[in-house]
């Protein structure tokens, strides 16, 4: 039995032998290979199926080369905020998208704390190769002292200061100890198109560096009630790149890489993406870093009328020929726009030369102006087209406020720093902005911002626009040392030096008695 068993193993090993010669003998050099090891090269087909032309080629390489650049310029902003709680907290349809807060339990509610350390996250764009950088203001509004902190886009963190914070526009700057930083180029809002290509670069939702692509939905988006302050400024630019919690902040680049507009919030009934997003645009967010950097806060001046935008009923009453102008609803007291002789129901057409169409727009041209500009409306009233010059002024609340804010040991004629008016000389002075001084090449000095037609100044060649360097051979610095000079020369004769764009020259002018 036994050799029956051995037998016919070795009879099955020798088939097995013998096939095994027969498939070796039979196939290629290859075959064994090809039956064990896949050749994974052959995977798919060999071509692709679609051969780009060379415009859709470019726009491609146009995508991936804005990313590139754009991204070196979006920081990712984490806070640790010390928040007042707020109870019976309601959401709101359109929203600010700053990372959320976890919200309270009701039942908690009545024994909990007025406060609460809680955490933040948003995004930033670098504007100066020294460290200054834009965001929105709700993403660190709240922020303790130390309690911000900036990664860069080559993982480095810093510690950021805060420079301060425009509530009405929603902007702050941030300031973080660096150099040789990538600063983003700033486009010219005014000049983005509908339909034009964008995209947004942010961290959402934890998620840095992320880009998304979309086009400009629409400009000049207001009346969102974003913030319930009555002044606050909202003329967005409205995309559709998705943009989620966490992009607050970052920024809207155009195809060549420049910053159009720093997004700000989402329209939302969950507080995530639902389609369509806003942004400030980069024109309104220049201006307002600017002073912020300088000065810490917003040195704006303001019309003080109430007004709404033209509807194609008010234009028909008005019989102008498209629905645009902004509509005088209201004057109040004592406000630049009393003093300059606009009344109620004036249409209000155009700015600066420029068109005005929708009250939105209006505001946030007049937010880019300073205390003490002189700006030239022109408006329909009556039937006839009239001019009105308006010298902005502040509003009661932000004197009050930079009053309040005033630094200590800073003498009286300092802190007084307003427009003044010289009503029997005929003209009109306002502090310097920082704009001014780089333009006229000064340091110091105060601004001519009105001179009337037939007045003494008039007359005695002084001109708007001018810069008055020193009186009496006393260097000028504000509107109220320079008053003190006036009043302490009554009925004298003093000499300006005021210079021009086209240079400086001397300028007598008598003081009457009584300038009151």
């Amino acid at each position: 039995m036994l050799k029956r068993q051995i037998v016919a193993a070795m009879f099955l090993i020798g088939v097995g032998v013998l096939s095994g010669i027969i498939l070796v003998a039979n196939f290629s050099d290859n075959s064994l290979e090809s039956l064990f090891a896949a050749n994974i090269s052959d995977i798919g087909a060999k071509n692709a199926p679609v051969t780009l032309n060379e415009n859709v080629k470019a726009l491609n390489n146009a995508f991936v080369a804005v990313s590139e650049a754009s991204n070196e310029t979006v920081v990712s902003i984490s806070v640790v905020a010390e928040k007042k709680v707020q109870k019976n907290q309601m959401r709101d349809l359109f929203r600010f998208f700053g990372e959320p807060f976890n919200p309270r339990d009701n039942n908690e509610e009545e024994s909990a704390p007025d406060t609460e350390e809680s955490s933040g996250a948003g995004s930033g764009v670098i504007i100066t190769n020294d460290g200054y950088i834009a965001t929105n203001n709700h993403v660190v509004e709240d922020a303790k002292e130390d309690g911000i902190k900036v990664i860069l886009h080559d993982k480095r963190e810093f510690k950021a200061k805060l420079i301060g914070r425009d509530p009405l526009t929603d902007l702050a700057v941030i300031k973080i100890e660096a150099n040789g930083l990538k600063p983003a180029h700033f486009a010219n809002s005014d000049q983005a198109q509908i339909g034009e290509w964008v995209i947004a670069v942010g961290n959402p939702l934890g998620l840095n560096s992320t880009v998304t692509t979309g086009i400009i939905s629409a400009l000049g988006r207001g009346q969102l009630n974003l913030n319930r302050d009555q002044y606050a400024v909202e003329n967005f630019i409205q995309t559709d790149a998705a943009i989620n919690p966490g992009n607050s902040g970052g920024g809207l680049f155009n195809l060549n890489g420049s910053l159009v507009g720093i997004n700000t919030a989402i329209a939302s009934r969950t507080g995530f993406y639902n389609g369509y997003g806003f942004a400030i645009p980069s024109n309104l967010v220049k201006s307002v870093i600017i002073d912020l950097i300088e000065d810490g806060k917003i040195d704006r001046g303001y019309i003080g009328v109430q007004i709404s935008s033209v509807d194609e009923v008010s234009a028909k009453a008005y019989k102008l020929e498209k629905v645009a102008g902004v509509i005088v609803q209201k004057v109040l007291d004592g406000s630049p726009a009393e003093k300059a002789g606009i009344e109620i129901g004036d249409v209000i057409l155009d700015l600066d030369g420029a068109p005005v169409n929708t009250s939105n727009e209006l505001q946030s041209r007049v937010s880019m102006h300073k205390v003490g500009d002189a700006i030239k409306l022109k408006i329909l009233r009556d039937g006839k087209t009239i001019y009105k010059t308006v010298i902005l002024k502040p509003r009661d609340e932000d004197a009050k406020t930079a009053s309040n804010e005033a630094k200590p040991g800073k003498s009286e004629d300092e802190e007084l720093n307003k427009p003044v008016k010289f009503d029997k000389l005929g003209f009109s002075v306002s502090p310097t902005t920082s704009k001014i001084k780089e333009d006229m090449g000064v340091e110091k000095g105060i601004v001519i911002s009105n001179v009337e037609r037939y007045g003494e100044a008039a007359s005695r060649g002084i001109a708007p626009n001018g810069i008055i360097l020193k009186a009496n051979n006393q260097e000028i610095s504000t509107t109220g040392q320079f008053k003190k000079i006036i009043e302490q020369n009554a009925g004298e004769v003093i000499r300006l030096q005021v210079k021009y764009k086209d240079g400086a020259r001397l300028v007598f002018i008598e003081v009457p008695k009584n300038n009151s």
